[in-house]
């Protein structure tokens, strides 16, 4: 062997013997330095972890009664991601799948599309890694055909799951007040990390509003997971591990079906008669109050929906008619967020804030028909007049005269045109005392705080619209001198008045104000809750819906608390006094019509009449009303818009929904002895799916 081939023999030994120890090295290394961790892996490839969903809790009425509960459904859901992994992008199945729905090919794409702008619903708003349901109603026959062939469909799913169902006990709708359920976006995933995807498109949902979204976190429950072992095929051979999934809460809340139901047929039945009597009464809202805890009896709001159309999917004519104007934005609750000029009921803020500013509560005072606020006449409800009164009987009769009286000599004492620097505005402050002009704080989101106007709101608003103003000063309203030559001149001075002065607090801004016109709005909500104060003493209550959370044998996750009750800064003397005056109003005032042959043995009532004057249309009609008088423990609001009078339409409104609550001689009462129950229900049996 000569000496090149030895030195090519050593060279091949010794990298022979280096790939040797490398591997004797990786191999230790492999077992003994990451022989757990590998371990775990391998473990791993031979199970799946599988979330368990949790079924939603129920919303009950103060008797048990389910408002929202769950129904069983085979749901058809499909998974985009395992679409787009294969060769024809899904193409083949979703044809295959198609044709077992009994639906098309494209009903399906537009059914799995996401939402964004631009594209038209249905759609899918949820996580786009999200399952997608396509169909929440499928035969079991159909479903049986995808479950057995899945080699046929990969990537879609047929499973039981628990959808939304709403069943109207007594009637009682509540869509507003209960809200409704949204897929959950991936914008929520990524900024709530405690929430878990179950892949179970039908569960992993939020609540997008109303009490579905107050206390989502109360109702959704948690997840459970099942570590299941699989063979080299992916079939299932056993369990390793599983947890439970913890079933949601239900919601109890103070609502009574049977009221709820009542107060949406009197609200129906009353703008139907304002219809017929030539009204537009185009929306409207009835509200049934504890005065005494604030909890929430009723809260019906005109025009409604169905919630049930979330499930499934929603069209978009669906959608379009929820939000727009066609239809009168039914998902607009009036209760909390429709804002009206509250009319004549106003007056209780505006006796006190008199009373509180000196004038005498016993004193006797001139009701003409028309009185000069400045150089302008304002005038009583056509213009009647009724002599000289006290201001029980302005309270029964609604004078408005004698209320602009005290709001123009309020105003010249603050100075007039020229104001003080800290002028008093007895009336503006007690108004906020009353609540009117911020939130009540009632346990549903999305509460409109309504409008208490003062000088420094007046001025803001001339800010913000001076510009149009002074553009419609300039030039006119051509537009509508077409057609209404006399209504373009009024609309042109009115437009010269306020791109000069719009900003300045006028004496006939104090005196539309005192009798809740002008730019004063409140919400249903507001004035029942003033009333409930009236009523209870003095105590502004915070409106409750939200009782207790139990599970489903009844035992109590939590109590939800009443907050704290500020007092009104009227003197016990004063509310008495205007509960005097309410309670005639019903009896021999401007209610008295309206409940004519009431039995007020039955239960006492007092009210009071409003009739807002809305430029461009018709009147508002309101009234809102306590009882019973001696005792009080409820508080019952109507408003119609474009209702015509508060005598005419919401009277009668709140009249029906007292008999229904109460009784006549020929029908029995809704609630036993007047009262509402005070313990907690025990949930029904059948509101949870197994």
């Amino acid at each position: 062997m000569n000496s090149k081939t030895h030195f090519r023999l050593v060279v091949l030994y010794v990298l022979v013997g280096a790939l040797l120890l490398v591997l004797v090295g990786r191999l230790w290394s492999l077992q003994v330095l990451e022989g757990t961790h590998y371990r775990e892996i391998a473990a791993q490839n031979r199970t799946r972890d599988i979330v368990v969903p949790a079924i939603r809790g129920m919303i009950l009425d103060n008797q048990g009664r389910a408002l929202v509960r769950n129904r069983s459904a085979l749901v058809v859901s499909v998974d985009r991601t395992s679409l787009s992994r294969q060769k024809d992008r899904g193409t083949g199945v979703l044809r295959r799948l198609a044709a077992v729905l009994g639906t098309s090919q494209d009903e399906i794409l537009k059914r799995i599309r996401l939402c964004g702008p631009g594209i038209q619903r249905p759609c899918w708003p949820g996580s786009p890694y999200q399952p997608i349901p396509v169909d929440d109603r499928v035969d079991p026959k159909r479903a049986l055909q995808i479950m057995e062939r899945q080699e046929d469909f990969p990537g879609v799913t047929a499973q039981v799951q628990a959808v939304r169902d709403y069943p109207k006990p007594e009637g009682a709708g509540a869509a507003q007040a209960l809200g409704y359920l949204q897929p959950i976006t991936q914008e929520e995933l990524d900024k709530r990390k405690g929430l878990k995807v179950t892949g179970y498109s039908g569960v992993d949902l939020i609540g997008r509003a109303g009490l579905e979204a107050q206390y989502d976190g109360d109702l959704r429950g948690e997840p459970g997971f099942r570590k299941v072992l699989v063979d080299s095929q992916g079939r299932v051979t056993g369990t390793a591990a599983e947890k439970a999934p913890v079933t949601g809460g239900n919601l109890v809340t103070s609502l009574d079906a049977g009221v709820q139901g009542a107060a949406e047929k009197a609200l129906q039945t009353a703008i139907e008669g304002a219809r017929r009597a030539g009204n537009k009464a185009d929306a409207g809202a009835a509200v049934v109050m504890d005065v005494q805890t604030g909890r929430m009896v009723a809260m019906a709001s005109y025009p409604t929906y169905d919630p049930g159309i979330w499930t499934g999917g929603i069209s978009q004519d669906e959608y379009d008619g929820l939000l727009g104007k066609k239809k009168g934005e039914p998902l607009i609750s009036r209760v909390t967020q429709g804002q009206f000029a509250p009319g004549s009921t106003f007056k209780i803020s505006s006796v006190s804030a008199a009373v509180k500013d000196g004038y005498p509560l016993n004193g006797i005072y001139p009701c003409p028909g028309s009185y000069n606020v400045g150089s302008r006449a304002f005038t009583n409800f056509e213009g009647q007049g009724h002599g000289s009164m006290d201001l029980h009987q302005a309270l029964v009769v609604s004078c408005d005269t004698i209320f602009y009286k005290f709001a123009y000599e309020e105003w010249l004492r603050d100075g007039g045109m020229k104001p003080r620097k800290t002028p008093s505005d007895p009336m503006v402050g007690m108004a906020r005392n009353f609540g009117f002009g911020a939130r009540s704080g009632i346990d549903l989101p999305s509460e409109t705080p309504g409008r208490i106007p003062d000088r420094g709101w007046k001025r803001n608003y001339w800010n913000a619209t001076k510009k149009s103003d002074c553009k419609g000063a300039k030039e006119g309203y051509p537009g509508v001198a077409k057609t209404d030559p006399a209504r373009a001149a009024y609309l042109k001075a009115i437009a010269a008045e306020n791109c000069t002065e719009g900003f300045v607090w006028r004496a006939g801004d104090a005196a539309n104000f005192s009798v809740g016109q002008g730019d004063v709005l409140v919400t249903p909500l507001q004035l029942t809750r003033a009333y409930a104060a009236v009523a209870n003493g003095g105590r502004l209550v915070t409106p409750r819906l939200g009782v207790a959370v139990v599970r489903p044998d009844g035992t109590v996750l939590r109590r939800i608390p009443d907050p704290p009750d500020p007092r009104l800064p009227v003197d016990a003397k004063i509310l008495k006094y205007i509960r005097s005056g309410l309670a005639d109003v019903t009896k021999k005032g401007t209610a008295a019509g309206a409940f004519s042959g009431f039995d007020f043995k039955r239960v006492d009532v007092a009210g009071k009449t409003g009739t807002a004057e809305v430029f461009g249309k018709a009147d508002t009609s309101w009234f809102a009303s306590f009882g019973p008088v001696g005792k009080p423990r409820f508080a019952v609001v109507a408003m119609i818009a474009q209702g015509g009078t508060g005598a005419s339409a919401a009277a009668p409104t709140v009249r029906a929904i007292w008999e229904a609550m109460y009784g006549t001689k020929d029908n029995k009462p809704l609630l036993k002895d007047g009262r509402i129950p005070s313990d907690l229900p025990k949930p029904p049996a059948d509101g949870a799916v197994p």
